[in-house]
Parts: structure tokens; C-alpha cells; sequence
């Protein structure tokens, strides 16, 4: 029995030092799992051999085209320090509140000029201390404020950089509900971002955002930091400076607004040449002719502008315009509502004689006008 107990414990030994060497120098010849491949077979797309084609549909090309030229745009503006921040009391009873504070925003912009004019938004720029523009391809340089014009939320910047980036002027005008377009800009500072959509609605006025308004109506998500980005079409065309959107929780909800090419370039035309944006005025209350009011004035139709109020001796007062009349066209423009009036008035060149016809109880009557010139300092209802 001796004997058979130490020959089990000579041949355990004699194992288990086996074992310890194959597992040191041949630990392979212990994997008992099945070898797997080394590389996992997969199907593959074939290689075009370059950047494989767009697909059926796809809005590639307008974004290559047109976000190069579209700009991040950072301001800062220092606020104002609390009043008496230097006077103990204050101090023993505020503590020290330091001195004043840097404000920042974010915004976007487009390059429409190989000059360096920059298209933005007056409310990006509006107040700030400093204003700096950013580029795709990571250039930063400060900018320069050309003009701005409040009414309709416009701002022109410039910006001294070689060879720079230009978006392409569109026809603004010629767009239809339905269209695709695309939105450029950067929204919450997170980078440039485009989102697509279809133009929703022409012509959107009466929103209470801005004096002049003739707003294209888009669902491309615009969201807080796209204003003053790039609304472009198929072609990457730029066709509208996106400006605002409508939201209960400051988000997108497919309901954005944007100024039309047509109306941004005019406006930017006249700063860079004159400096300010000129228009014409009348002085007149005006307000959409209803139905109703149209019965109490015994006036036999439902279109136009009624006029409820004249400025004294202001160019529609010496034109021989009274309260009850009901403006139909200025000058070879049509006019149906109070928006249409207002824009119709405002391109009227101050100074020169134009044409306004009337609606009295009598009839039709033309009048000629010598239009004032608007300021921003006048009150609204004196304005038009």
C-alpha cells in the first residue's frame, strides 16, 4: 500500500511539472477553443475609387456650395457695473460685486461679396462691443459694422480677408411655395449645421417682428444662433437671410422666417452707398378697409387702405389726401392692405412726385404726392 501511495504521488508530481512547463513555453498546445479568422468576413460596397456619387435627391451639392461662405459670428458686449459700486455702503451691503461683466451672443452670417461685406442680422450685432467672425475654415477676424437697418432687422459687417468664400444671389422672387431650400447657419454654437426643409408660405406679414416685413415662410429647422444664416436653394443659390422663428419652448417647431434676397440686397446697396437706408413717407394712419368699414364710409368696395388719420401739413396733407379716403396703388404698385402700403410708400424716392389713386364716395381719384423722407425716429402711425 506504501509502495502504490508513492508511486500515485511521483506520477501527480511528474504531471503537474509537465504540465507547468507546456503552460510556460507552449501555452497554445492548452487552448483547446477553435481558431477563429483573423479577419471577419463582411460584403462591401465596391470602391468608386474618389467620393462616391450623391444619391437620387441628395442636397449635397447646395451645401457644398453654399456653407463655405456662411460665418459664425461672436459678439461681446461689457454691461454696465451697478450704480454706487465703488461706495463702501454698497459694498458692506452687496459685498463686492467686481467690475462689469462680459456679455457674449452667438449668430451666423454670409459672405455675398468678395470685398468682405458680411449679410447678418441687426439683433446678432445690435449693442455689441466687439464683433468677431469666424469661417469654416477656422480664420477668425474681427469685423467692422458698415450700417444697420432696425426695420428690417439687416446689418452689414466687413471683414478684411483674401480669398474669401462668396455665397451666389439668387431670385428670391422667383420661389414657390413647395420649393426645397436648405438652412445654413450656427445654431446654439454647437458649429455649422444645415437642416432642410420646403419654402411653407410667401409673402408673411404682420408678425410684429420688424417695420417691413415680407417674410419667406420655411420648415427647415432655424434654431436660436442660425440668425442671420443662409436660406438657400437646390442650387445653394442664396435666396433669404434666416431671421426668426416661432416657438413656445425656443426650439424649433418648423415654423421659420426669413428675409428675401431681394429685399436684403436693396438694403445693403443703399447702406454701402449712402450709409443709411433711404425711404419715402407720407404721413398718413392707414388700416385695412373691412368690409364693415367700408359700409360705414358708403364705399362700394373691400379692397385698398382706409385713412383714418393725416399728418397737418405733411405730404399727404398737401396732396389733398383726407381721413375716409381709401388708398388702391402707389405710384405703378397696387395696394390691398397696410403692409402693402407701408412697402409701397417706403420706395418712393423723398423728393420726387408720385402718383396715389383714391377712393372717394365720389369715384376714383388721382392725386400727386411729394414724399418726405422716413426716419427712424418718427412714430409709426406718422411714418407711412
Amino acid at each position: 500500500m506504501k509502495r502504490l501511495w508513492l508511486l500515485f504521488a511521483q506520477t501527480v508530481t511528474i504531471l503537474v511539472a509537465a504540465y507547468f512547463v507546456v503552460a510556460t513555453l507552449k501555452p497554445g498546445w492548452l487552448d483547446r477553443r477553435p481558431s477563429l479568422p483573423m479577419v471577419v468576413p463582411v460584403i462591401e460596397a465596391p470602391s468608386t475609387g474618389g467620393t462616391p456619387a450623391a444619391a437620387p435627391g441628395s442636397l449635397r451639392a447646395a451645401a457644398q456650395a453654399a456653407s463655405p461662405a456662411v460665418v459664425s459670428i461672436n459678439t461681446s458686449k461689457t454691461a454696465e457695473a451697478p450704480q454706487g459700486i465703488n461706495d463702501p455702503w454698497f459694498r458692506f451691503f452687496f459685498g463686492d460685486q467686481g467690475s462689469a461683466q462680459q456679455q457674449s451672443g452667438l449668430g451666423s452670417g454670409v459672405i455675398v461679396s468678395p470685398a468682405g461685406y458680411i449679410l447678418t442680422n441687426n439683433h446678432v450685432i445690435e449693442e455689441a462691443d466687439e464683433i468677431e467672425v469666424v469661417l469654416v475654415d477656422g480664420r477668425r477676424t474681427v469685423a467692422q459694422v458698415i450700417g444697420t437697418d432696425p426695420e428690417t432687422d439687416l446689418a452689414i459687417l466687413k471683414i478684411a480677408l483674401d480669398q474669401l468664400p462668396v455665397i451666389t444671389l439668387g431670385d428670391s422672387d422667383a420661389l414657390a411655395i413647395g420649393d426645397q431650400v436648405l438652412a445654413i447657419g450656427n445654431p446654439f454654437g454647437v458649429g455649422q449645421t444645415v437642416t432642410s426643409g420646403i419654402v411653407s408660405a410667401l409673402g408673411r406679414t404682420q408678425l410684429g417682428i420688424n417695420t417691413f416685413e415680407n417674410f419667406i415662410q420655411t420648415d427647415a429647422a432655424i434654431n436660436p444662433g442660425n440668425s442671420g444664416g443662409a436660406l438657400v436653394d437646390i442650387n445653394g443659390r442664396l435666396m433669404g437671410i434666416n431671421t426668426a422663428i416661432y416657438s413656445r419652448s425656443g426650439g424649433s417647431m418648423g415654423i421659420g422666417f426669413a428675409i428675401p434676397t431681394s429685399t436684403a440686397r436693396s438694403v445693403m446697396e443703399d447702406i454701402v452707398r449712402d450709409g443709411q437706408v433711404t425711404r419715402g413717407w407720407i404721413g398718413v394712419e392707414p388700416q385695412d378697409l373691412t368690409p364693415e368699414l367700408a359700409e360705414s364710409f358708403g364705399l362700394g368696395q373691400n379692397g385698398g387702405v382706409i385713412i383714418t388719420g393725416v399728418l397737418q401739413n405733411g405730404p399727404a396733407s398737401v396732396a389733398g389726401i383726407r381721413p375716409g379716403d381709401v388708398i388702391t396703388q402707389v405710384g405703378d404698385r397696387t395696394v390691398t392692405n397696410v403692409p402693402q402700403l407701408l412697402s409701397a410708400v417706403a420706395a418712393l424716392p423723398p423728393g420726387k412726385p408720385a402718383t396715389v389713386v383714391l377712393l372717394r364716395k365720389a369715384g376714383s381719384q388721382t392725386v400727386e404726392v411729394v414724399p418726405g423722407r422716413r426716419t427712424p425716429q418718427r412714430l409709426q402711425s406718422q411714418a407711412r
